[in-house]
C-alpha cells in the first residue's frame, strides 16, 4: 500500500514546484508539503481504524431528532484524536478543534458530516460485511464521511501538520429531511463560533471529483383542510376538506415554472378522514417545492399560498357551510435556503485544483446539503465526497466499498482541499 501512496502523489504532484507551502495561486503545491504526506502516510497506516470506526458508528441509531447516541460516541472520537474544546453543543451538534497557528479566536474553516440518518426508530442497523463492502442503513450517508474526517485529525495532530486557520471539526445534527438543517443552522446563527467561520465545507457523498457549489433551495408545507364533517348521506351537501384539498392539488400542479433555473415541486404525502361513510372533518397533505434560484422559489411558494387560499374560497362557495366552513391550518414544515458559490471563490479554485493534480476531472454541481445554509450567508461553502464506492443511498440495502486502493486515495483528495483552504505551512 506504500507503493500505491508513493505512486498516486506522483502522479498527482508532476506539474507541482517542489515548495513546503501552497502559495494561493498554486493550491495543488499543498501536496508536496511535509505535513500532506506526513499525513496521508497515518491515512494508510490507519485505514483499517477508519472502515473499523464506520462500523461501529453506523451501529449506533441516529434517526432524525434523536443523534444524542452517536453524537456522544463521535464526541468522544473526537477527544480521543486529539482535538481542543470537544464539545456537544446546545442543538447536539459534537466538535472539536485543531488549533492552527494564527492569533486565537481568528478566522477558522468548519468541516462537517452529519450524523442523522434517514431512517426511522427502530430500523436495523447492523453492519453486513461481503468481502470490502459494507451493507447497511445509512453506512454512506453520511457514516463513513464521520470518520473521515476523525482520520483527517488524528493524522493531522499525529504528524504535526501546521496550519494558518483553526479548523473546526464537526458531526452535526439534522441534515436529513425534516431536520431542516438545523445543526448547521445553530451552528452559524448562534453557535460560538459564527462569527469566525469564513469557510465551510460538508462532506456528504462519496464521489472526490464532486463539488456541490450550488445550493437547491426548498420550501415545503404541510396543510391541514378542515371542516365541520359529517355523514356521507345524510350530511350530504356540506363543504368537504377532501374536496378543497383535491382542487387545491389540481391547480398546484398548473403553475408554470421554468426549466431554468430548475424550479419544481410535489404534492407528498396525505391522509386525513375517519371512515368511507363519512365526510372527513380534516384532510391533510405535505408539499415539497425546489429551486436553484431564490427569486424563483419565493414567486413558487407564493403561487402556491394563493392555490391554497383559492382552494378554501372555492369550497365555501361551492357547498353549504352551514354547519361551518371550510378552513386551511398552513404550516411550514421546512425550509432550506437557495444559494450558491461562486467558481471564483478559493475554496472552489483550491477543490479543483486539488482534484485535478489528483488526476480526476472536476464535476460542479447543485444538491441540497448543509453547505446551502453558509451559501445563503454568504460564507464560501462546497460539499465534497469522503471517497471510494457505493450505492443505494436511503435504502435499506445501501452499502459502500471500503477496498483500500480507491478508499485512501478519495480521502487523499478532501484532506488536500481542507489543507489549502485553512493555509498548511
Amino acid at each position: 500500500m506504500r507503493n500505491f501512496v508513493s505512486l498516486s502523489l506522483a502522479a498527482a504532484l508532476l506539474a507541482v514546484s517542489p515548495v513546503q507551502a501552497a502559495p494561493a495561486s498554486q493550491p495543488e503545491a499543498v501536496l508536496k508539503t511535509k505535513g500532506y504526506r506526513a499525513a496521508v502516510e497515518i491515512l494508510d497506516r490507519d485505514h483499517d481504524r477508519m472502515v473499523e470506526e464506520i462500523v461501529k458508528l453506523t451501529e449506533i441509531p441516529a434517526p432524525p431528532f434523536k443523534e444524542a447516541a452517536r453524537a456522544a460516541a463521535y464526541r468522544n472520537m473526537l477527544a480521543d484524536a486529539g482535538l481542543a474544546d470537544v464539545e456537544i453543543d446546545a442543538e447536539g451538534n459534537a466538535m472539536g478543534v485543531y488549533r492552527g497557528t494564527g492569533p486565537a479566536g481568528g478566522p477558522a474553516v468548519m468541516i462537517a458530516a452529519h450524523l442523522d440518518t434517514v431512517f426511522p426508530e427502530g430500523t436495523p442497523v447492523k453492519v453486513r460485511r461481503e468481502g470490502t463492502r459494507l451493507h447497511a442503513p445509512g453506512v454512506g450517508d453520511d457514516t463513513r464521511g464521520l470518520a473521515v474526517l476523525l482520520a483527517y485529525a488524528r493524522a493531522m495532530k499525529e504528524s504535526g501538520v501546521k496550519v494558518k486557520r483553526d479548523i473546526i471539526f464537526v458531526g452535526n445534527v439534522g441534515e436529513e429531511g425534516p431536520g431542516d438543517l438545523r445543526g448547521v443552522r445553530y451552528l452559524l446563527t448562534k453557535g460560538k463560533y459564527k462569527d469566525r467561520v469564513k469557510a465551510f465545507f460538508s462532506m456528504d457523498g462519496l464521489d472526490p471529483s464532486r463539488i456541490v457549489t450550488g445550493g437547491v433551495g426548498s420550501k415545503r408545507y404541510r396543510i391541514t383542510w378542515k371542516g365541520p364533517g359529517g355523514h356521507s348521506y345524510g350530511a350530504f351537501g356540506l363543504v368537504n376538506p377532501m374536496a378543497a384539498m383535491s382542487q387545491a392539488v389540481v391547480d398546484f400542479y398548473k403553475i408554470p415554472v421554468p426549466a431554468t433555473p430548475k424550479t419544481t415541486y410535489s404534492a407528498s404525502v396525505t391522509g386525513g378522514g375517519t371512515s368511507v361513510n363519512s365526510i372527513p372533518n380534516e384532510a391533510y397533505m405535505e408539499f415539497d417545492m425546489r429551486s436553484v434560484n431564490p427569486a424563483e422559489l419565493t414567486k413558487l411558494e407564493q403561487a402556491f399560498l394563493a392555490v391554497v387560499q383559492k382552494s378554501v374560497e372555492g369550497e365555501n362557495a361551492a357547498r353549504s357551510i352551514k354547519e361551518g366552513p371550510i378552513t386551511a391550518d398552513i404550516k411550514m414544515i421546512g425550509d432550506r435556503p437557495a444559494g450558491e458559490t461562486a467558481a471564483t471563490q478559493s475554496i472552489v479554485r483550491n477543490a479543483d485544483a486539488i482534484i485535478r493534480a489528483n488526476g480526476l476531472e472536476p464535476k460542479a454541481s447543485f444538491s441540497s446539503t448543509d453547505s446551502n445554509l453558509p451559501m445563503s450567508l454568504g460564507i464560501p461553502a462546497v460539499t465534497i465526497g469522503s471517497g471510494g464506492e457505493g450505492g443505494r443511498a436511503h435504502a435499506l440495502d445501501e452499502w459502500i466499498d471500503v477496498e483500500k486502493t480507491k478508499s485512501l486515495s478519495g480521502a487523499m483528495v478532501g484532506l488536500g482541499i481542507l489543507l489549502a483552504t485553512a493555509g498548511v505551512q
